[in-house]
């Protein structure tokens, strides 16, 4: 699968709240997930822990109110889409929170994300 093919197939998954099956079938085994510098988990390495990090902040989330994934945008192996979330943590309370994340994509897999906020 080209770039635009795992970044259709990745927001169609992530829109349905398929995201640990998003991990499962379009990441490779060797992904490097990167967020903000200073944020828990700042760099998380293999897709087994990616999953793991995913699923717990699924598990934090009390209440999902509303959500949108912007259409990809595919450059060479990168693509990249805009995230919004309005959400009420079990911990945290409701937040609003928006995002742009990147993913590099090589033999068909995405390789790494990295999420800006």
């Amino acid at each position: 699968m080209n770039t635009w093919g795992v970044a259709k197939k990745w927001k169609e998954m992530c829109e349905k709240g398929n995201n640990l099956d998003c991990i499962n079938e379009l990441y490779a085994e060797n992904v490097v997930s990167r967020e903000m510098p200073g944020m828990p988990g700042e760099v998380v390495t293999g897709k087994q822990n990616v999953w793991q990090k995913s699923k717990e902040w699924i598990d934090s989330v009390e209440d999902i109110h509303a959500s949108s994934i912007s259409n990809p945008l595919v450059a060479g192996n990168f693509f990249t889409a805009k995230m919004d979330y309005d959400c009420t943590f079990k911990d945290k309370g409701r937040q609003k929170i928006q995002e742009v994340c990147v993913y590099e994509v090589i033999e068909g897999k995405i390789t790494s994300e990295q999420y800006f906020y």
